[in-house]
């Protein structure tokens, strides 16, 4: 059952808002100031050449929790990549290590008459403390001499979201079939039997006012980027960055595998995919919120799985889809946010969105999808988030295969059951989640004042 609360409306969330390319390791502290200074670079490139001219520097000022904690989450080289054109979703690896590994280093960035020179000491981590619109609080300029010629005042405010002040959301239109929970869902899947997919895809389409062509291509965007980054992390070895000095374990996972059985194999595969995209996520290379950076190498770890079996493209395009749902469902009616409901909001939520993706690219019915989700997220339930010094690395690592591992688990369960048997509902346990959430000692909420967090001395 699901509490009696007032309704939010319908779910408006687009796949371009939920599946977010970026900087790992943090989505508010990496992903969204990254964003934030690429949007500001955008906004002053098309200023009057007049205005251009005048230009001496640029300057980002870190506010509250980005200021205090910034410098450990890579938010400096995050901010500097943005203010010097780099996309997002699309900034290579390798420019953001040579900005880490080449501190003073300077950059010439081409704007208007002028080139400009910008280093990291142009990203300033100013007051930690104070009165701030949002915790997460930072203010880009365009400086010439010591006089600004524009400023605005931007929040990242999770998860990759960002906004700034006077920030109005964009209207949207509305969904071609509206729905709030699974059970509603479920009435146009089973009742008037629509395919999810093409329901989810007349959704976005209605809601966004994109094309389908261009929802395909998005997709196809971002499981490339899903992709390269396993790919990349099951060959690079090394430190990661921080004070944990932990050794990154997903080239040699690959590489020892033999007597393990094909049951061992298959799992250690499986789990080396994960490792893979949550090693680069800690070393602070592009990933994709699933449903959050810390939890970014569970549905990378699912999509791998699949295409080793050679699912069509067509049915991974889909499964994406049906892993979004459950997202959106979380998102709508708990939360995403280990801030706000510990690690069963991020890994448990990732590890129910890869379920149902490996339950829809294998053909199943909406109910296995449903069961199969409600599994993975049921066997999450009450995970805290407890990040050994602060780092998305101790246990957030581990947890993105075991996160994939157990998709696979609640897949091959749901798969074989009677799907009407199953007690416990998708709605059921999204309600627990957001119970749990709220019942559970915040030092458990990212806090790292708990668990592991204060178990686990670094020497």
């Amino acid at each position: 059952m699901t509490p009696d609360r007032q309704s939010k409306g319908p779910i408006l969330t687009l796949l371009s808002e939920f599946y977010k390319m970026g900087p790992g390791p943090s989505s508010s502290h990496t992903m969204g100031p990254m964003r934030i200074t690429y949007d500001f670079y955008q906004r002053i490139s098309r200023l009057p050449a007049e205005q251009l001219i005048r230009a001496t520097g640029l300057k980002v000022h870190l506010f509250g929790s980005l200021s205090a904690t910034g410098l450990g989450h890579g938010t400096d080289r995050a901010s500097l990549a943005g203010l010097l054109g780099k996309s997002p979703a699309e900034c290579p690896p390798q420019f953001l290590d040579d900005l880490a590994a080449n501190p003073d280093r300077k950059y010439q960035l081409n704007l208007g008459p002028e080139s400009l020179s910008l280093s990291l000491k142009d990203v300033i981590f100013d007051a930690a403390e104070g009165e701030f619109h949002h915790p997460n609080t930072m203010v880009c300029r365009l400086m010439s001499g010591t006089d600004v010629l524009y400023e605005l005042e931007y929040y990242s405010v999770g998860g990759g979201f960002i906004e700034w002040k006077g920030y109005q959301a964009p209207e949207k239109g509305q969904p071609k079939y509206p729905y709030e929970y699974a059970r509603e869902l479920k009435k146009y899947l089973i009742d008037d039997k629509i395919p999810l997919a093409r329901l989810l895809l007349e959704n976005e389409m209605s809601i966004s006012g994109n094309s389908e062509k261009t929802v395909w291509d998005f997709i196809d965007q971002i499981a490339e980027v899903m992709i390269r980054g396993v790919d990349t992390g099951l060959y690079v070895e090394s430190i990661l960055p921080g004070p944990i000095c932990l050794r990154s374990k997903a080239a040699g996972m690959m590489r020892m595998q033999s007597g393990k059985g094909a049951a061992g194999m298959a799992l250690t595969t499986l789990a080396s995919y994960g490792f893979a995209m949550a090693e680069e996520n800690a070393r602070g290379h592009i990933v994709v919120t699933a449903p959050t950076a810390g939890s970014a190498g569970i549905i990378p770890a699912v999509l791998r799985s699949l295409r080793d079996i050679n699912i069509p493209a067509q049915k991974i395009r889909e499964s994406f889809l049906a892993a979004a749902a459950i997202g959106y469902l979380c998102k709508h009616n708990a939360t995403l946010s280990g801030a706000e409901g510990g690690c069963q909001a991020e890994v448990g939520v990732g590890s129910s969105m890869g379920a149902a993706m490996i339950a829809q690219a294998r053909g199943e019915g909406p109910k296995v999808v449903a069961n199969a989700a409600e599994s993975a997220l049921e066997h999450h339930l009450g995970m805290t988030c407890d990040p050994v010094a602060g780092y998305v690395q101790i246990p957030c690592i581990e947890r993105c295969a075991y996160g994939a591992v157990k998709a696979w688990t609640a897949y091959c369960i749901a798969s074989q059951e009677n799907p009407m048997e199953r007690r416990v509902d998708l709605d059921t346990t999204i309600a627990a989640m957001a119970l749990t959430a709220r019942e559970m000692n915040s030092k458990y909420k990212e806090t790292s004042e708990g668990g592991l967090a204060v178990s686990l001395v670094l020497c």
